[in-house]
């Protein structure tokens, strides 16, 4: 059995699906969102690894990288902000943030 294009349009798009509902039904812990939001970017990383495939260009493939060298540094800086919002207010609730408006 060999894998199509469908094969990683599919899984692409349940990844995707997971990490829609992951953000949808889990909106009190912010690493559980964090983690949704990388999920839906590896997920966009995989269909254009596939097309770039499908298609014979590199394009998407360097594509992908600027996205993965971008999401590292937006998981970065949310670790960050994480840490000092557990250090002031001892919890990671994202129902809390609305009292750290100046």
């Amino acid at each position: 059995m060999t894998l199509t294009l469908a094969h990683y349009l599919s899984l692409g798009a349940i990844l995707f699906a997971l990490s829609v509902v992951g953000i949808f039904l889990n909106r009190k812990n912010l690493i559980v969102l964090l983690m949704a939001i990388e999920l839906m970017l590896l997920a966009i990383n995989l269909n254009f690894v596939a097309f770039s495939h499908y298609l014979g260009d590199m394009h998407g493939q360097v594509f992908v990288f600027f996205i993965l060298t971008v999401a590292a540094a937006e998981s970065a800086i949310g670790l960050a902000i994480l840490m000092l919002l557990f250090r002031v207010k001892s919890s990671i609730n994202v129902d809390e943030l609305h009292s750290l408006k100046g």
